[in-house]
């Protein structure tokens, strides 16, 4: 009986080294995965890093490139007035030439003997000339 307890013992001593054997080979496995998530890790925040200083780089030329275009707008808009008043200045000029062609018509109309007789006599007058030469 007492070699039966020592069989038992030897067994138990066996099985408790091959637990022992395969816990330490996972512990190995799990210290590799680990280091090769740290070494990932490192990459990723390096490269994070990278993303970062040139997202910074990128806003500080947006916002030079804005203040750029908010200069320029800001002196086109001198222009685009002056190009208002010139618009502006036509339109007046094509009222007053409109209403000036108006008082000629009428003028025109109201004197159209006038003007035939004006004409007349014109052609009289050329006839003379034309026969004392």
């Amino acid at each position: 009986m007492e070699i039966l307890l020592y069989i038992a013992a030897l067994i138990a001593a066996v099985a408790f080294a091959v637990l022992v054997i395969y816990l330490a080979m996972t512990l190995k496995a799990s210290t590799r995965t680990l280091n090769n998530v740290a070494n990932t890790l490192e990459g990723l925040e390096k490269q994070m890093q990278g993303i970062t200083s040139e997202t910074t780089e990128l806003l500080h030329k947006t916002n030079a490139l804005a203040d750029d275009v908010s200069q320029k707008t800001a002196k086109l808009d001198g222009l685009f007035d002056g190009v208002k008043g010139i618009g502006e200045t036509v339109q007046d000029f094509n009222k007053t030439l409109k209403q000036f062609s108006s008082s000629v018509s009428r003028a025109a109309v109201e004197n159209q003997d006038k003007a035939s007789q004006a004409v007349t006599w014109g052609a009289a007058l050329f006839d003379l000339i034309k026969k004392k030469k």
